[in-house]
């Protein structure tokens, strides 16, 4: 089987956990500071608070932008379920705006339909790897005076027209779980150019503490170890690397399809860097078929996401709804396929051999 995603792990993290183990600092410690610092300065934003998760990542940064009970936050449908979950711990009501049918990210001429009295940020989600349009996005937030919260968790490293992603909107909310770009283990971090954000993002992930044993405001144990620091300081070293193979992958993967009938490859937006966490491809018709047949041929695959979040069971027995035409077809429609750094040319041959396959049989 070729997998849809491989960690890749060498003895350099290794050795770097077992020097945290040896010291007996295995807690939010001095790699968890040093490694938020330098994730920061990569991003090219001042100040980044190491977190658990992509998650908490979220959660943390929409209680530091004062995200309260009853207020209204745009996103996309067409993404994990944790970017919109991440609202609803707020007590905070998601709304869904529809998508770009090339890009899959939000599409900012749908969001200003969906703001009112009660909109008090925009989450938009760098899908895929792929920078949504945020020139549209930070137009809107100013005029109607929103924050803006990126979620990041695909997007390590991408760059939209010079600047780096989670260095644009208020936060930029990053996952190092293990098939992103980058790993910790598990592990997120938000990063912001605002001290004052900063500051109240610190203290929500360490139970509110502004210091020691004094507790300025609710907050969580949303903290990273040591040892996860210590993994994510190895595999920052080595991010440029790992993006670059993805997108020379891509580049393989999109010659080789471009015209294999009924298949869609993905489309790179001008002025943006693309990491490619995920190469997905649209499938003109009987997407699950397709799939099985991928699945057969030994080639991983994935669907992201096959619902959107206003038709998952929970949030429909909350009563949260959406109109997303465009969001609904993608879901129907797409299957992402290995791109990961660890691929060798010969297996790219075979994806591409087995898709155009595929397309024979099933798609003509």
């Amino acid at each position: 089987m070729i997998n849809i995603a491989k960690p890749i792990i060498s003895d350099e993290e290794i050795e770097a956990v077992t020097e945290v183990l040896k010291s007996g600092m295995l807690a939010q410690g001095p790699k968890v500071d040093e490694f938020q610092n330098k994730f920061a300065k990569y991003v090219e934003a001042k100040y980044g608070i190491a977190t658990s998760s992509g998650t908490t990542a979220l959660h943390t940064a929409l209680v530091a932008a004062g995200i309260k009970p009853g207020d209204e936050v745009i996103t996309t449908p067409f993404t994990f379920a944790a970017t919109s979950n991440s609202i609803l711990y707020t007590q905070a009501k998601p709304v869904y705006a529809d998508i770009d049918a090339k890009t899959f990210n939000l599409d900012p001429a749908k969001i200003e339909e969906q703001i009112t009295d009660k909109t008090k940020a925009i989450v938009p989600v760098h899908l895929y790897g792929q920078p949504a349009d945020m020139d549209g996005i930070l137009e809107i937030a100013q005029k109607y005076n929103l924050k803006v919260i990126e979620d990041a968790a695909q997007g390590h490293g991408a760059v939209y027209k010079g600047k780096k992603i989670g260095s644009i909107g208020d936060f930029g909310c990053f996952s190092f779980y293990p098939t992103k770009n980058m790993t910790t283990g598990e592990g997120g971090m938000v990063t912001t150019n605002d001290e004052e954000y900063a500051e109240k993002a610190g203290m929500v992930r360490a139970h509110g503490e502004s210091k020691r044993y004094e507790q300025s405001l609710l907050g969580y144990n949303y903290r990273m170890t040591d040892i996860a620091a210590s993994i994510g300081l190895v595999q920052l070293k080595h991010i440029d690397e790992f993006n670059k193979i993805r997108n020379e992958n891509a580049k393989y993967l999109s010659e080789g399809l471009a015209d294999v009938e009924g298949i869609t490859t993905p489309v790179v937006a001008d002025n943006v860097t693309h990491v490619f966490h995920q190469y997905t491809i649209r499938v003109s018709k009987d997407r699950d078929t397709f799939q099985k047949f991928l699945t057969d041929n030994q080639i991983g695959t994935g669907i992201h996401y096959p619902i959107v979040l206003y038709k998952q069971p929970y949030y429909q027995a909350l009563s949260i709804t959406g109109n997303c035409p465009l969001a609904e077809e993608a879901a129907s429609q797409v299957i992402s396929i290995p791109v990961h750094p660890s691929l060798t040319t010969e297996e790219l041959d075979t994806i591409i051999d087995t898709i155009k396959k595929g397309s024979e049989e099933l798609l003509q």
